[in-house]
């Protein structure tokens, strides 16, 4: 008898991490008192077991953006543009975490969502490293339970192809709807670093898959998608501290570029993040 994708959801979110990584998340939800739910961490810092002098990812999830944020701008923009990110640094790590609410977390994970960014991330493992009750902690599990069949949903089946195949010809599906700093062979690795996790969830995501789930749309997907991650952007350089600098920093490491960021950029980072990016696509950095 095959466990559950809930089961086995469940399992992996509690999975240990670095404690570093549990003491980060904590004092993340502590700048929302009252509002945080549950923070997941994410990434290819799982798989680390050094974390110094890496950027660490998160998500934080809040009940409302109202309740979330003191000022109405930026409830308002986490709530047209989702998420918003953050940089954050505590105890000698440095982190960015994103913030979205119960409802859209539930929601971007699902496939009445064409977007990729919620759902092709949590389709892969993560960890629940903080959490303020035990229904914050059922309903971060139901939500993260639906991203693995709404990826294979989308991408769809093809007669004969192994479940591995599956998974990563979803994740190259995911990566070309986004404008992406990492190499054309992250997709698959992403599968090769974990084969026997993609070969444990796969029955359990299959047989999960909604009836009336729609595959296919790839070319709306990806002019949707690229147009909403040059807003995403854009936005950032408004929410996030330094976050032209980040985005030089991200393309850099993973591209093997030198970008580097001059004086006006910073002052004047909208525009800078507007000319940036299509320059950047144009010479391959990113997709």
């Amino acid at each position: 008898m095959h466990d559950s994708l809930t089961d086995l959801v469940r399992a992996e979110l509690a999975t240990p991490v670095d404690p570093r990584a549990r003491v980060m998340a904590a004092a993340i939800a502590a700048q929302y008192p009252g509002s945080a739910r549950a923070v997941l961490f994410y990434g290819s810092c799982l798989r680390e077991t050094q974390l110094d002098g890496l950027m660490l990812d998160f998500y934080l999830i809040v009940s409302d953006y109202g309740d979330a944020y003191g000022r109405r701008w930026m409830a308002a923009a986490n709530r047209l543009i989702p998420p918003n990110v953050f940089p954050f640094q505590h105890d000698g790590l440095i982190a960015k975490y994103a913030v979205l609410s119960e409802a859209d977390f539930h929601r971007l994970n699902g496939s009445e969502t064409r977007n990729v960014s919620v759902w092709a991330r949590f389709a892969q493992p993560s960890r629940l490293v903080w959490v303020v009750d035990d229904t914050a902690r059922d309903r971060a599990i139901a939500a993260v339970s639906r991203a693995a069949p709404t990826l294979l949903a989308a991408a769809g089946a093809v007669d004969g192809e192994q479940p591995l195949d599956w998974w990563r010809r979803a994740f190259a599906l995911t990566y070309s709807a986004e404008l992406r700093a990492e190499r054309t062979s992250r997709a698959q690795s992403v599968v090769d670093a974990t084969p026997e996790r993609y070969a444990r969830f796969s029955t359990a995501a299959m047989a999960a898959i909604p009836a009336n789930a729609r595959a296919g749309g790839w070319m709306r997907r990806r002019a949707e998608g690229k147009a909403l991650s040059i807003v995403r952007l854009a936005k950032a350089s408004l929410t996030y501290a330094g976050g032209i600098d980040y985005l030089a920093w991200k393309i850099n490491r993973h591209a093997g570029t030198k970008i580097e960021i001059k004086p006006w950029q910073r002052r004047w980072p909208l525009v800078a993040a507007l000319t940036l990016v299509p320059r950047l696509m144009k010479s391959g950095a990113i997709r």
